[in-house]
């Protein structure tokens, strides 16, 4: 047997040994299925301002891109609802078929966006039809991310969950990039005219093969170690009913809760404002009060630019919390939104320059979030209800605090004239940050609550070996 006895995990239960490849195989679904998820809920917010405020708006005057905006936030309406569905779901039946169903609900839903006719050809049943596909892509993103959290955290070993957790994120960022990139090809490329009556549906339609890939890595995966070990443990569990497993919640797992409510908070305010909400600021609402904004497809660019290089920085941030832990990570990301989030905000007025010095300060504090969240948010539910404690707390938490951002200081901006409100709004999820992770036990390098000891291949010494070079037992035993 391989010598453990120098292994942190001495006076608990033998660690699970996962294949290396299979961890890295569950990891790039998980990853490449949040691409197409991510790539189909952000295309709306890039082409927003720039075309379907004309398209199914025309006569909202100034307040047509707050309008197209609520139709934005309006699919947060249905994530509490597709998160409390697939979330006791995936606790019953898996994870991995649970998460081919999302992204298949997803793809579907953004395809028929693309063929929605516009206000001219069906009046105001061409606005009503965006709203319900909307809220048909939030039921599915309701259960698309906390699963796949769920999914990577319970194949992660151990020790570098922080690690294979960021390549999540990695996936996100990458599907707003390649939406954005995309939507600003178009946006370049066909003149307005042609952009308006047809052009803004191509990105729309090109959800269909990425949704496929999706589906395809998805459905070719084995469900995690950890589910697998309570289905031979406790095979009646996967039996409870929705209101016991919030009663656990609410009795045992309540300070829990809480706490990754505030990280949902201030995470996904900072995400919002800048990938949602900073492409209406730049291109409508600056312009409006006469102040110096940008093109749409310059703000598009600018997206681009800052979502590459946090594509660059994320992995490491991760790996990064694995070694010093997660809340130093957290806690440095609040610590610059209190700090930096209203400067950021004035830098947007500045030109060029101060525009991507303003959003660069943004996506660095995104990225600490960003990196660490996806590791520290399932470890602090048991296997046994993790995915539908996380899906609703973080459903809630994004629904009521964070997807309505945008439209909330969009509106106020509109009612007051004041263009600060977004700078406010990131001061206020930087504070919420650093009370919750001062709550938040560390996690770094632990087992799962109700999951063994998990271990890959690559991470086991390699056997000894006999005079003659043959190995004397396997790694694995």
């Amino acid at each position: 047997m391989t010598d453990r006895s120098k292994r942190p995990w001495r006076g608990v239960a033998p660690p699970v040994v996962e294949e290396e490849r299979t961890v890295r195989r569950a990891v790039a679904a998980a990853a490449v299925g949040n691409v197409a998820e991510w790539y189909d809920f952000g295309i709306y917010s890039y082409l927003a301002a720039v075309v379907l405020d004309r398209v199914f708006f025309p006569e909202g005057g100034e307040w047509a891109g707050a309008y197209t905006l609520a139709a934005f936030a309006a699919a947060f309406l249905m994530r509490p609802l597709g998160g409390l569905v697939f979330g006791r779901l995936g606790d019953r039946f898996g994870r991995t078929k649970v998460l081919a169903a999302t992204v298949l609900l997803m793809a579907v839903a953004t395809v028929l966006l693309g063929f929605i006719p516009d206000y001219g050809a069906i009046g105001a049943a061409a606005p009503a039809l965006v709203l319900f596909v909307r809220l048909l892509q939030g039921f599915s993103a309701g259960g698309e991310y906390t699963g796949a959290l769920t999914l990577v955290a319970e194949y992660a070993p151990d020790r570098r969950r922080g690690f294979f957790g960021s390549w999540l994120e990695f996936g996100t960022l990458a599907g707003y990039t390649v939406g954005a990139g995309v939507c600003w090809t178009v946006i370049g490329v066909l003149p307005a005219q042609d952009l308006e009556t047809w052009g803004w549906r191509i990105p729309f339609l090109l959800a269909a093969p990425l949704g496929i890939t999706g589906i395809y890595l998805r459905l070719k995966l084995e469900d995690t170690p950890a589910f697998r070990q309570l289905m031979e443990r406790s095979p009646a569990l996967s039996t409870m009913s929705s209101r016991r497993a919030l009663q656990i919640v609410l009795s045992r797992y309540r300070s829990a809760a809480l706490v990754a409510a505030g990280v949902v908070v201030a995470w996904n305010v900072t995400n919002y404002v800048l990938t949602n909400y900073i492409p209406t600021y730049l291109t409508g609402t600056l312009p409006r009060y006469g102040e110096s904004g940008t093109s749409a497809g310059l703000a598009t660019a600018l997206q681009v630019v800052v979502m590459l290089a946090m594509l660059c920085v994320i992995v490491p941030v991760g790996r990064l919390s694995d070694r010093v832990g997660r809340k130093p990570v957290l806690l440095a990301g609040s610590t610059s939104l209190v700090l930096l989030g209203l400067p950021a905000i004035w830098l947007l007025r500045e030109g060029l320059l101060g525009q991507l010095a303003g959003l660069t300060i943004m996506g660095g504090s995104l990225v600490c979030f960003a990196a660490v969240s996806p590791s520290t948010l399932p470890a602090l539910f048991p296997t046994m209800i993790r995915y539908s404690s996380l899906a609703v707390v973080f459903n809630l938490a994004v629904s009521l605090f964070a997807g309505t951002a945008p439209t909330i200081i969009e509106a106020t901006t509109t009612a007051t004239g004041n263009l600060d409100w977004a700078g406010y709004f990131l001061i206020a999820a930087g504070i919420i940050g650093m009370i919750s992770t001062c709550f938040l036990t560390e996690q770094a390098g632990r087992p799962l609550e109700g999951a063994a000891p998990l271990t890959s291949s690559a991470e086991l010494p390699p056997p000894p070996l006999s005079p003659d070079g043959v190995p004397l037992e396997s790694p694995h035993q």
